[in-house]
C-alpha cells in the first residue's frame, strides 16, 4: 500500500511557479488553511486559482490574492474580498467571473472526462463572448468547456491511511467534485483514522481520487 501521508514541508515540494490549482471552500469554510498557508509560505507566483469564491482578506484563498501571487481568478463571486476587485480595476489581476452553477458543472465535466456542458445560463450577455452558442428544441445554450487543474487543495473531517475521506456539514460544499478534477489532490484532513473506521457507505471521497493526506497538526 503506497503511504500517502505527507508533511506541509514534503507538500511545498509540489508547488510551482505558474501553476492552475483548484482550492475548496465557500467562502472560507471547507478551505483547507494550513494548505494555503502552506501555498503562500512557499513563495510561489503567478497562480491561476480555481475556486467558488475569493473569501475574505484573511481567510480562505484571501491571503494568496492580498500578497500578489496570483495571476488569475476563476471564480463565481469576489464582492467579499475587496482586494481582488481592486487588482482586477488596476490590471494587476485576471478575474473570470462564472456563474455559480455553471463553475461547478465545468469541474464536474473535467473530473468525468466530459466535454462540456450547454447551459442556457449567459445567452444575450458578456458571459457568451467567444463561445459556442448551440440551440437544441428552440433552447439557445451556451457550450461551457471543461476545466481542470494541475493542483487540487481539499479539506476533509476524517480520512483514513487510503484516503477515504468524510466532510462535516456545510465544509463539504464543493471538496468532493473539485477532488475528481486534478492531476495531483491534497487533502488535508482535521483527523487520521484507522482503516476500517470509516463505515463504507459513509465514505464521501473514495481513496483512489486521493494522491497525498496531509498530517493534522498534533493537538
Amino acid at each position: 500500500m503506497k503511504d500517502k501521508h505527507l508533511t506541509l514541508p514534503q507538500a511545498s515540494r509540489l508547488f510551482r511557479d505558474g501553476m492552475t490549482i483548484m482550492v475548496g471552500g465557500f467562502m472560507g469554510i471547507g478551505t483547507p488553511p494550513r494548505l494555503v498557508n502552506a501555498l503562500l509560505d512557499s513563495g510561489v507566483r503567478d497562480l491561476t486559482l480555481i475556486a467558488n469564491d475569493t473569501a475574505f482578506i484573511d481567510t480562505g484563498i484571501g491571503p494568496l490574492i492580498v500578497n500578489g501571487r496570483v495571476k488569475k481568478v476563476i471564480a463565481s463571486h469576489i464582492g467579499t474580498n475587496p482586494e481582488t476587485g481592486r487588482r482586477m480595476i488596476n490590471g494587476e489581476m485576471e478575474v473570470q467571473l462564472v456563474p455559480q452553477g455553471t463553475l461547478i458543472e465545468q469541474i464536474r465535466c473535467g473530473g468525468a472526462g466530459l466535454g462540456g456542458v450547454l447551459t442556457p445560463t449567459g445567452v444575450g450577455t458578456v458571459v457568451e463572448e467567444g463561445k459556442q452558442r448551440i440551440t437544441l428544441d428552440n433552447v439557445t445554450y451556451l457550450l461551457e468547456r471543461p476545466l481542470r487543474a494541475d493542483l487540487v487543495l481539499i479539506r476533509a473531517h476524517q480520512a483514513d491511511a487510503l484516503g477515504n475521506l468524510t466532510y462535516q456539514l456545510s465544509a463539504r460544499n464543493f471538496n468532493p467534485l473539485l477532488a475528481l478534477a486534478a492531476d495531483i489532490t491534497l487533502v488535508e484532513p482535521d483527523e487520521l483514522v484507522a482503516i476500517g473506521d470509516i463505515a463504507p457507505d459513509r465514505v464521501i471521497t473514495p481513496g483512489a481520487l486521493i494522491d497525498y493526506i496531509i498530517t493534522p497538526e498534533e493537538r
